[in-house]
Formats: structure tokens, C-alpha cells, sequence
């Protein structure tokens, strides 16, 4: 039996992570989030239990690229030279009746996909099939991870470690949605549109400024401060060691109302509105804090609008901005400190830059 994991209900405290958290699986437009911190302070365990609180999607069961129903026919991107490595699955572009697929339509939840820091370029992007050449004489193509975390979350610990040429291959497909190969005679495009989260201790190195700019959302933790609160944390990490299932069953009617409340959340986003105050107030905010080009002035808009869908309101106000703006722009500015850009108070003589 697979050991469960650790709760997202019950963590304690890090009220901006899992704000952040729940802000990206509400509105996928985010593209994802950076946390940054010391080691032991939840970074790993907060991600890796979002996985219980996903939403589920539609795919063709069998299909290596996870495409939808609505994608199959029209993307599937296997070409004559290089099939489909789903036996089930005889439909493509490039074939005489495209809608011939035997493949079935399943309901799964949206995958959190790992990427190793030590992964290869073909890990990451995907490679000849070589198990399927030797025993079928066929020049196929083995998917890579990017694939298998089309439509969810490809989660990076230690992402400042990562190799230049996977950050390269990371770049390229978050601002495409595509991932593009071309090696061994394989030639083919497949859709991969992810949502990036990455966890790294400034301690160890930082980003490249190209993808901590891809990151909509970044939030910096540590350790409690409250001796109250860090005994918390000790007696529940305990209770989870020693019977993780008893302990997740304790905890299984809180995460199903966050569930819940997420499913809500997701639903009433399309009706969210945000009137013409709530616009400018953005724009002078993101002016304000010095940040380039216009990229934090809609990542704002959209996180102040996921947030007022998890607060049940069809309508930004201000104060949602207040709330969001340090999630937002604390890795994009230039001139306020992380306290101004959150109030919006005024930029003291000798600020950052």
C-alpha cells in the first residue's frame, strides 16, 4: 500500500505558502511558483502535498503526451517515422482517418511531476525509444517529463541547480507550450504546457533571471518563530511518522473541504471581475515597484483574481492586491522593499534598486 502523504490541511503555520499553493491550482493562467528558503521549513512536504487537493481533468487513457479529447486528433504529434508507442492508439494527424482511435477518454487528477536536478536533456524532453526499436524494428519516440507534465505541475527541488541546458529546454517550452525535438531521424512538436514549481534555498546559488521571471507567483519562508507553534510541529510530524495512514484519515475531512472549496474556487473564476479602480491601482503599483515590461502588471490582475475566487467574491477589490502584491512582485522589483510593495506605501529615500 502506497504510504500517504503528508496532509496540506495539516500544516502549521507558512500562511503565504499555502496561499500561493492554492493561487496556482485556482488559476493555471499563474504559471506557477517559486518558494524560496532555509532548509527544514516545508518547502518539499507543502508541494508535494498539494498533489491531494488537484482537481481532476480528462485525458486519452494511454496516451504517452496526456492529451485531452479536444487535443487528440488535432495534436497527437506521432508521425509515420516515429508511432505512437500506444499500441491501443491508431489515430494521428498524419494518418487516413484521424479519428480512428481505439483509445478510451479517462478521469485523472492533475499530475505533479518531478524533475530530478541531475535529470539528462533526454529525461527531460524525451529520446528514441530503443526498447521498442530493437524488438519491433520501429523508430519510435520515448516521451520525456515535459510530456508527462502536460496540463499539471512539474515540480523542481533545488531548482537553482539545475543544469544550464535544462533551464534552457524549460524556457523554451513554458513560453511555447510546445516541446520541440529533433534528434536520431525523430523529428516531431508535442503540446507540454505546465505549471512551473520550484523550491531552492537562496543559500546555494540563485536563478537565472529568464526563469525566475517565468515563476507568476514567489514566496520566501522560514522557521517558526512561536515555541508554541514549533511544538505543534514536532508532535503532528511525529503522530504522521508513526501511522501515516491513521493520521492522514484524522485530517481526510479537512482536506476535502479545501478540496471542496478549491473545485468552488476554480468555477467562479471565469466570473471574477475587475473594474477600472482595481485596474489602475495594479498599474500605478507595478510602475511603482520599477518592474519591467507589462508581464507583472497581468500576473497581478490574475493573482488578484484568483484570490478573490478562494474568497468566494465575483469582484477584485483593493485590498486582494494588498494581499497578492508581495506574492507578485517580490522577485520583480527594482525599487520598493517587499513591506511598501504589499501596502502600497511610499518608496523611502535609498530604496532598492
Amino acid at each position: 500500500m502506497k504510504r500517504p502523504v503528508y496532509p496540506f490541511a495539516a500544516l502549521v503555520g507558512q500562511e503565504r505558502l499555502r496561499l500561493g499553493l492554492l493561487l496556482s491550482v485556482v488559476s493555471p493562467s499563474l504559471s506557477g511558483i517559486l518558494v524560496r528558503g532555509e532548509k527544514g521549513t516545508a518547502k518539499s512536504t507543502a508541494v508535494r502535498a498539494l498533489a491531494d487537493l488537484l482537481p481532476t481533468q480528462r485525458i486519452m487513457q494511454g496516451c504517452p503526451f496526456r492529451l485531452s479529447p479536444e487535443e487528440h486528433d488535432e495534436l497527437c504529434p506521432s508521425p509515420p517515422s516515429a508511432p505512437c508507442r500506444s499500441k491501443l492508439c491508431r489515430s494521428n494527424p498524419h494518418s487516413s482517418n484521424p479519428s480512428s482511435s481505439n483509445l478510451e477518454v479517462a478521469t485523472v487528477r492533475v499530475p505533479v511531476v518531478e524533475l530530478p536536478v541531475g535529470a539528462t536533456e533526454d529525461r527531460v524532453a524525451g529520446t528514441i525509444d530503443l526498447e521498442r526499436a530493437l524488438q519491433e524494428g520501429v523508430r519510435g519516440f520515448e516521451p520525456g517529463l515535459l510530456a508527462a507534465a502536460h496540463r499539471g505541475i512539474l515540480y523542481v527541488d533545488e531548482v537553482n541547480l539545475l543544469d544550464d541546458h535544462v533551464v534552457d529546454l524549460l524556457l523554451d517550452s513554458a513560453a511555447m507550450g510546445v516541446n520541440t525535438v529533433e534528434r536520431e531521424g525523430i523529428s516531431l512538436a508535442h503540446p507540454a504546457r505546465f505549471r512551473l514549481v520550484g523550491t531552492m534555498n537562496p543559500e546555494e546559488g540563485e536563478l537565472r533571471p529568464q526563469l525566475l521571471d517565468r515563476f507568476g507567483l514567489c514566496v520566501s519562508v522560514e522557521g517558526s518563530q512561536d515555541p508554541l507553534e514549533r511544538v505543534e510541529i514536532m508532535r503532528r510530524r511525529s503522530e504522521y511518522e508513526q501511522d501515516p495512514e491513521g493520521f492522514a484519515d484524522r485530517w481526510a475531512d479537512e482536506q476535502a473541504e479545501l478540496a471542496e472549496r478549491l473545485d468552488a474556487a476554480r468555477r467562479l473564476l471565469p466570473e471574477v471581475k475587475a473594474g477600472q479602480d482595481v485596474l489602475l491601482r495594479i498599474a500605478t503599483v507595478c510602475l511603482d515597484a520599477g518592474v519591467d515590461g507589462h508581464r507583472g502588471d497581468l500576473t497581478l490582475l490574475r493573482a488578484s483574481t484568483a484570490l478573490a475566487a478562494w474568497r468566494g467574491r465575483d469582484a477584485v477589490v483593493v485590498e486582494d492586491i494588498e494581499e497578492v502584491g508581495e506574492l507578485v512582485l517580490s522577485h520583480r522589483r527594482r525599487r520598493l522593499p517587499l513591506q511598501e510593495i504589499a501596502t502600497g506605501a511610499a518608496p523611502r529615500p535609498g530604496g532598492d534598486r
